[in-house]
């Protein structure tokens, strides 16, 4: 009969076996020390806090986010312990570990972000993919952090009519996979509200064979041209006041537009993009009823509907419940960062995404598993599951690792949340902090939707006539 207890070698340094091993292979030591070895930070001196075990501490404490770091340590020690009661004492002062994070730094993190981050959707993962394409989309929010005189200096504050924020901000922008909710890249800046700009940057991670989607704060003509040339294509959502002339109207009620830049040199040169213009509005009478419009590099009707872009595009929101799943549930609600210096912010904003990212590996391969969209996986259960098990999978004989792993993703895969009410709710606050309407006791019984979103969307402009064959998509100048 197997050994349920894991035996360790006398001469195996403890920090080995403080892993994050039920996380998977996402998080692996192995995939950790070349990070550190190309970054300079390997140790040949075994000491009581390596720099492997800090970064998977920093991680850690994305999992654990309610808890001073100092018990982070002894959570993510308590396999070792278990296994050597008669070893010595494994717990660290907060000094010696905020040494040791001074010492790692930021390029790491960075490195194994990157290294590790990419998208996970496989053609076995449901609800990932339109047309043959990887949904994708970017968006933006606005972190709280520690207010300190260094973090106040680098990253600077929400200034507004009545004064600045609590708290100094920083400004970051993630680009995920709708489907499985992966963050596969990610940008942090100092509060300034240049979220245009900044999601230019996030192209890098965007190739061919993914469908880009961004709201109207984010649309521009670079994002637009550049997306096309890194071989992607884009559907992103467009204000009223953006002039797009018909050049050919479809069949689905879509038409042709050229979409050109708003500076005025590039303007003047005649630079444009060829895009395909989609409106519509919502005939549900509890929905609001505004008119919407959509750009889009996928120029033929026939292969994409504009009917199906239009309720595609609300996929966008996947990565406003990623934002929400971090912020909510994985964070502390309503509680600034606690590092008080740039350095650690960037540091434990890293370990957070890593955090983020190692669960969602775990809850895709589970809904292969399970055979359900990633979506349909309870991300709180989950992480209630997950921070449990840590200690199980340090303490578990290696010869019955791979069942029990078995086991935990059968159990991840049934905490499958219901299908997704057809409800929609008032964009208010309770207190009248921004510009929606100050929360009152009318919006807390709104009236609900009578019709599902896809038979409410009706594309305007719809023709009958066989439309004329689709120019060539216009090069960029």
């Amino acid at each position: 009969m197997c050994r349920s207890l894991r035996q360790l070698m006398p001469d195996v340094h403890f920090s080995t076996e403080a892993t994050l091993a039920a996380l998977g292979q996402t998080l692996a030591p192995e995939r950790i020390a070349p990070v550190l070895a190309a970054c300079g930070l390997h140790t040949p001196r075994e000491r009581k806090l390596p720099m492997g075990l800090v970064i998977r501490l920093i991680v850690a404490m994305g999992l654990f986010a309610d808890i001073a770091i100092e018990d982070v340590l002894v959570k993510l020690l308590q396999g070792p312990s278990f296994l050597r009661p008669d070893g010595p004492d494994l717990a660290a002062t907060k000094g010696a570990i905020s040494q040791r994070r001074q010492q790692v730094g930021v390029r790491p993190l960075v490195a194994l972000f990157r290294a590790i981050c990419r998208p996970l959707a496989t053609p076995h993962t449901l609800g990932a993919f339109l047309f043959g394409l990887r949904l994708m989309a970017i968006d933006g929010t606005v972190e709280d952090v520690a207010d300190t005189p260094e973090n106040a200096a680098y990253f600077g504050y929400a200034h507004g009519r009545r004064g600045h924020s609590a708290f100094p901000q920083v400004d970051v922008l993630y680009l995920c996979e709708s489907g499985t909710h992966a963050i596969c890249d990610v940008g942090f800046w100092p509060h300034q509200g240049k979220e245009r700009s900044y999601a230019r940057r996030l192209l890098r991670s965007v190739g061919p064979g993914m469908l880009l989607m961004a709201d109207a704060g984010l649309h521009s003509y670079d994002l637009c041209a550049r997306c096309v040339q890194h071989g992607a294509q884009f559907l992103n959502r467009v204000s009223a006041q953006l002039k797009l002339l018909p050049i050919q109207r479809l069949a689905d009620g879509s038409y042709l537009a050229e979409l050109r830049p708003a500076d005025y040199p590039r303007h003047k040169r005649g630079d444009h993009l060829l895009v395909r213009v989609i409106e519509y509005q919502l005939t549900d009478p509890n929905r609001s009823g505004e008119r919407r419009r959509l750009i889009t590099s996928l120029l033929d009707d026939a292969q994409a509907p504009a009917h199906a872009l239009a309720c595609a595009y609300h996929e966008r929101w996947e990565a406003e419940l990623t934002i929400d799943e971090i912020d909510t549930h994985q964070r502390r609600p309503r509680q600034p960062l606690r590092s008080r210096t740039p350095l650690g912010v960037l540091q434990e904003l890293y370990g957070l995404l890593l955090a983020y990212y190692a669960i969602r590996v775990v809850m895709h391969d589970a809904a292969v598993m399970a055979d359900c969209d990633p979506d349909r996986l309870s991300f709180t259960k989950t992480l209630r599951l997950l921070r449990n098990a840590i200690f199980e999978a340090q303490i578990v004989a290696n010869e019955r690792f791979a069942p029990w792993y078995h086991k935990l993703l059968v159990r991840i895969g049934r905490q499958q949340l219901p299908e997704r009410d057809n409800r929609c709710n008032p964009r208010v606050v309770r207190r009248k902090m921004s510009n929606f309407d100050l929360k009152r006791d009318k919006h807390r019984h709104a009236p609900q939707p009578t019709k599902t979103f896809a038979d409410a969307v009706v594309i305007l402009g719809a023709v009958l006539a066989v439309p004329q064959p689709a120019p060539a998509q216009a090069a960029l100048i």
